[in-house]
């Protein structure tokens, strides 16, 4: 599975290595509602092949008009063929006419990018970065156009500073669940509507056998190895949701030491109380305990493992957009 950046890069990387010149439209600045966040994007080849979104279609329907009627590439001419911003829903009559919300505006980076082996090379980089799981920026030179990569990351999607944009650009966002249950089908389900990749992980004799949900890879090895090995980054997430120290404790002593954006455990008041005295055994500290999100999910008086699904849910993605200290 793709992060929503990385399928366009992916794109991107895939026209221009075929010789293909390719428009490449990211959101810079948004006002009121917008169906989409600042760095998102949208791709496009000059025969109109398009990839990413950055409206609800109106503002694509739009360009892919100027793009035929040769407008765009005008624009492009008359700002000396470097990156140009276009404003969106500036008037009430465009706010109507591109269908936006009363208020809605969108800043949006037009860069025109050849084929050439220097763009190649970048958006390669950018490929194989972000199919390792690692995040990586793209900088943009906005008086000459140049793209080059870079490891520079910002807690803002995009930031423009002395001539130049950097885009920090993200993989898909992880999230391991542990113990095969019903709470962890319905965690899983709505992970992979919000477009998380997601592995389930039990090392209990036949927990596996009748749990699945299509899309989530499954694995019997033991937690500590997996967390280790794939999901140690701030684009990982852990769920421990056993009920059984075996298996959630051993996830934790190596979740707890990571960098991974969110790790919680699920159980009550008097569980996670338990949990907390029995953790320093394993060798945590007080401030590596203190990472951790138990009683896991927002407390909506949940019930039934659906419920308790929405509620874990709800927090981690709080967690991920900086919602939740």
């Amino acid at each position: 599975m793709q992060s929503s950046q990385q399928q366009i890069v992916t794109h991107v990387a895939k026209w221009l290595g075929s010789g293909q010149a390719v428009w490449l439209c990211t959101i810079l600045k948004t006002w009121g509602s917008s169906p989409r966040p600042i760095g998102a994007m949208m791709a496009c080849t000059l025969g109109g092949e398009l990839v990413g979104s950055i409206s609800g279609g109106c503002i694509e329907e739009d360009f892919l008009e100027q793009l035929q009627d040769g407008s765009l590439k005008t624009q492009y001419d008359e700002e000396g063929g470097k990156p140009f911003i276009v404003k969106y829903g500036v008037t009430a009559e465009e706010q109507a006419r591109l269908k936006l919300p009363c208020g809605g505006q969108l800043h949006v980076l037009l860069e025109f990018i050849e084929a050439t082996p220097d763009n190649q090379t970048v958006f390669g980089r950018l490929q194989r970065d972000l199919e390792n799981h690692s995040g990586v920026s793209r900088l943009v030179n906005l008086d000459s156009g140049q793209i080059t990569a870079s490891d520079r990351s910002s807690e803002d999607a995009v930031v423009i500073e002395k001539g130049s944009m950097v885009h920090s650009l993200s993989p898909m966002y992880r999230l391991l669940l542990l113990g095969a249950g019903d709470v962890a089908k319905y965690v899983a389900e709505m992970a992979l509507a919000l477009e998380y990749d997601v592995t389930l992980c039990d090392p209990r004799p036949n927990y596996l056998d009748n749990w699945h949900v299509d899309g989530v890879e499954k694995t019997s090895r033991l937690p500590d190895d997996v967390v280790r090995e794939r999901f140690n980054n701030p684009f990982s997430g852990i769920i421990a949701l056993a009920h059984d120290p075996r298996v959630d404790d051993m996830a934790l002593m190596e979740a707890l030491k990571t960098d991974a954006f969110y790790v919680g455990a699920m159980g009550s008041e008097r569980t996670s109380a338990a949990r907390r005295e029995r953790l320093p055994e394993l060798g945590l500290t007080k401030d590596e305990i203190d990472i951790l999100h138990a009683p896991i999910g927002f407390q909506i008086e949940s019930k039934t493992p659906a419920e308790i699904a929405i509620s874990i849910m709800a927090e981690v993605t709080a967690k991920r957009h900086g919602a939740l200290s």
